[in-house]
């Protein structure tokens, strides 16, 4: 059975809240770009650590909204310098949005 049957039912009324938040953290586990660690620190903290090599604190957006922590990274415009010369370019340079979704108090 699958969330979205499983939230569909007449005995489950008032529950859109949950719905939604299982949702929002489905589409989130989906995305694969960039990968992250997160870390259990104890006393109720945790530490995310997303790997955005090449990107500079100025192309990072990190916002929190409605128990939703996202972290955007934005490469637009960005023109190679002349004194750049790439023999290979593994590194990523598109954008990306990543998302978590928050328990209460976090």
């Amino acid at each position: 059975m699958n969330r979205s049957i499983l939230f569909d039912s007449p005995f489950l009324l008032g529950f859109d809240h949950t719905r939604s938040l299982i949702e929002r953290a489905a589409k989130a586990a989906a995305e694969s770009y960039p990968p992250y660690n997160v870390e259990d620190l104890g006393e109720g903290r945790l530490r995310i650590t997303l790997a955005v090599a090449g990107f500079t604190p100025d192309q990072l957006a990190v916002t929190v909204e409605g128990r939703q922590l996202t972290v955007q990274g934005r490469r637009e415009g960005e023109t190679p310098k002349p004194e750049e010369t790439f023999l290979h370019r593994g590194i990523a340079a598109r954008g990306f949005v990543r998302s978590f979704v928050l328990a209460d108090g976090m």
